[in-house]
């Protein structure tokens, strides 16, 4: 794979009835329903919502037969209406429901983790070498049935892989890891390989970030090897809702989106399901839409730097900055405000006018253009590639250069050499960010150049694009935070004529977002919220918010807000805190993977999750 050059990885067509997948067909958005399957008619108007908005496709679940077979009656009704776009069963736990499916919609998922393996206990099972053969071909016999109906039917199927609900054999085997992952996909596409099925989207997520692009690199290149070319759907699971949760999608999506991999996407909100598809659009339309087609970049890939397992790189710190630091926030003020939000930014670039003592911001340090920097404490210069004669002049103990990879010269390093001081603040032009601003790291790690660097994302956005703003910069920050090359964060928007300024405060909070999001730094709870869908046993939006509103003061921690069972212990994977739903209208809690309390009326179970944060001593207070 082009570390630098964007080249949409190639893949054979699956083919779905109405909406081909993969090949060099646009990328297909889709969306979930979330009412009760059995409910024809707000199902019904739910799916006219997702295509309305844009959809490609539309997801239903389908537990058990009664709602398999209704998907019949939802599917008549939307063809009544006028509407041809595939519809999707999603199925957990009971392969007989798949086969009744596949006899109906023009798709059907499975989630590998549940197909014929029981539901996970996270138990340690030992295996011998033919018991574990023979597990597997007990699961060849039964995906063979299903893979039967689906060629008779003329329906397409998608492998998806959860990471919170592998099963305890593979668990057993490879541990809760990326191989893990990845060969629970891999035991049934090697079937589907056997049996000359290609109809096939594969799908690996995950809540978390890190293990979700880590799987997904994996999976690709394991597929590769094996000579397989199968259409990928991304999305992050229970990215949660409002703007972390888009933040998050944009963040986990986007670093595969960057290197050209995905074919289809969702991204999962815990919102009405026709919000879910604009989001998806621009997105998947301003990666893609952007880098197609960009002008060549001549990068080198550090032989150190391994895009399967990434570690951070290597830098010398220079005050809080790099080594073993967490990655820091810039922020900019070039009007001398010192207007803040919840969180405030570790540095403040003021260009040439630093404000009075009594206008900055508490505890931040301050950048100011190295021409107008007069040495005051806690004020640092800032260099530009055409100002390198003057570096040596400063006694500053942290200095900043802004820099481009078409900048870095042999002056440049032997700059960045004498001055291992110096925090190189990387910046770019170039359609495909993502490239360029890796080629840069990339040359500096082959120059065994250790200066920490914070990536410099500027934009054109004003206010009322705010969405967008977020949107981009995590999409823009995605793979270079996951390959270990940030020690920083500094995102810049400057509004066009006539537009309003986005507020400092959305900036600097989308950047705290960013990092967190990317598991690199901890500043709020973190909540993980499934999107809903027909399994769904409580007022999840409502709940949601009332936790949140209830938790929103604690950091460090991890609350899982999951509807259902299926999205339960393993589905949150490493949530400090569960609320799951047991049975309509029933709640149970839990500590990490363990349940605390069962079947909770759901009009107690908010205190008594707040009672049980309590009880442990959970969180540490969010400082103003």
């Amino acid at each position: 794979m082009d570390l630098f050059n964007y080249t949409p990885r190639r893949t054979h067509v699956a083919h779905v009835k109405g909406c081909d997948i993969g090949g060099d067909n646009p990328l297909r958005l889709q969306s979930m329903t979330t009412c009760a399957t059995t409910d024809t008619e707000g199902c019904v108007d739910q799916a006219e919502r997702i295509i309305r908005a844009g959809g490609d496709l539309v997801r239903l679940t389908a537990q058990g037969t009664i709602e398999a077979k209704n998907l019949e009656n939802i599917r008549a009704e939307l063809r009544r209406r006028g509407y041809t776009a595939p519809l999707v069963a999603d199925i957990h736990f009971n392969p007989n429901v798949a086969d009744v499916a596949a006899a109906i919609v023009e798709k059907v998922r499975i989630n590998p983790g549940n197909y014929v393996d029981p539901a996970r206990t996270f138990k340690q099972l030992d295996y011998t070498d033919e018991e574990y053969a023979a597990e597997l071909q007990r699961l060849e016999e039964r995906f063979k049935r299903l893979l039967a109906i689906c060629r008779e039917h003329g329906t397409a199927l998608r492998i998806g892989v959860n990471h919170g609900s592998l099963s305890d054999r593979i668990m057993s085997r490879y541990g809760d890891t990326p191989e893990g992952i990845v060969e629970s996909c891999m035991e049934f596409l090697r079937i589907c390989e056997r049996e000359k099925f290609r109809d096939v989207v594969v799908s690996i997520k995950a809540s978390n970030t890190v293990v979700m692009v880590r799987s997904v690199r994996l999976l690709c290149h394991v597929m590769q090897h094996e000579g397989m070319d199968f259409p990928l759907h991304l999305g992050v699971t229970e990215a949660g809702e409002g703007e972390d949760g888009r933040i998050k999608s944009a963040l986990g999506i986007g670093a595969l989106l960057c290197d050209g991999i995905g074919d289809t996407l969702r991204v999962s909100l815990s919102e009405e399901p026709e919000c879910e598809i604009p989001v998806a659009y621009k997105l998947a339309a301003y990666v893609a839409g952007t880098r197609t087609g960009h002008s060549f970049i001549p990068g080198q890939p550090c032989p150190a730097f391994d895009y399967l397992r990434p570690v951070r790189r290597p830098t010398c710190p220079v005050a809080n900055i790099g080594g073993t630091h967490v990655p820091v926030v810039v922020s900019a003020r070039l009007d001398g405000s010192d207007a803040v939000g919840a969180l405030r930014p570790d540095y403040v670039y003021c260009g040439t006018q630093l404000p009075p003592a009594d206008r900055r911001i508490p505890d931040a340090g301050y950048i100011v253009d190295a021409v107008a920097w007069q040495g005051e404490e806690n004020t640092f210069p800032a260099y530009t590639t055409e100002m390198l004669m003057t570096v040596a002049a400063s006694s500053a103990p942290l200095k900043f250069l802004f820099l481009t990879y078409a900048g870095l010269g042999e002056e440049v390093k032997a700059c960045l050499r004498r001055h291992p001081e110096m925090v190189v603040l990387a910046q770019t032009s170039h359609a495909n960010r993502t490239g360029e601003l890796r080629a840069l790291v990339h040359e500096m790690w082959n120059e065994r150049l250790t200066n920490p660097v914070v990536f410099f994302q500027h934009y054109q956005l004003g206010a009322a694009h705010r969405e967008d703003f977020q949107l981009y910069a995590a999409a823009d920050m995605s793979a270079l935070l996951f390959d270990g090359l940030a020690d920083g964060v500094f995102l810049f928007a400057a509004a066009p004529a006539g537009e309003q300024q986005l507020p400092y405060a959305v900036i600097d909070d989308t950047a705290f977002a960013i990092l967190q999001a990317a598991r690199l730094r901890t500043t709020r709870t973190e909540y993980i919220s499934c999107p809903g869908c027909g399994r769904t046993l409580y007022d999840l939006p409502g709940t949601i918010a009332r936790i949140k509103a209830a938790t929103s003061h604690l950091r460090g921690l991890k609350i899982a807000i999951m509807g259902c069972i299926v999205n339960g212990p393993g589905e949150m994977a490493d949530a400090d805190y569960g609320y799951v739903g047991a049975a309509r209208g029933k709640v149970s809690l839990y500590r990490g993977k363990v349940c605390v309390e069962k079947n909770i009326p759901t009009e107690e179970a908010v205190e008594k999750l707040l009672e049980l944060i309590e009880r442990d001593g959970a969180g540490q207070t969010t400082a103003g």
